[in-house]
């Protein structure tokens, strides 16, 4: 796909739709695109309870890896069968940490 028909089909989303929303609880750009990787997963519900758990203890990069790596998100990210591998990974600090 080339950039023009990219910039035709946002658009005519934009034009569709000029102030979309989400189910998702967020507050942050952070909690978004971890909310966001999560539905891949999972219904809004499901994102929205995991994250429920996970945000009051770590929404931030650093937070995320200070929950003692793979075994700490797996944990607070039980509700939703996702590998935590992949939220590790979007933290800009995530080669500091080997899979515990």
């Amino acid at each position: 796909m080339n950039k023009e028909k990219r910039q035709a089909i946002f658009e005519r989303l934009q034009a569709a739709n000029p102030n979309p929303t989400t189910e998702l609880n967020y507050r942050t750009p952070f909690e978004l695109l971890l909310a966001v990787i999560l539905s891949a997963q999972a219904t809004d519900k499901g994102v929205n309870k995991a994250t429920a758990r996970l945000f009051p203890v770590a929404n931030t990069p650093e937070a995320i890896l200070e929950l003692t790596g793979f075994k700490g998100v797996h944990q607070a990210l039980s509700t939703v069968q996702f590998p935590s591998k992949n939220i590790i990974q979007t933290s800009p600090y995530a080669d500091r940490y080997s899979r515990q």
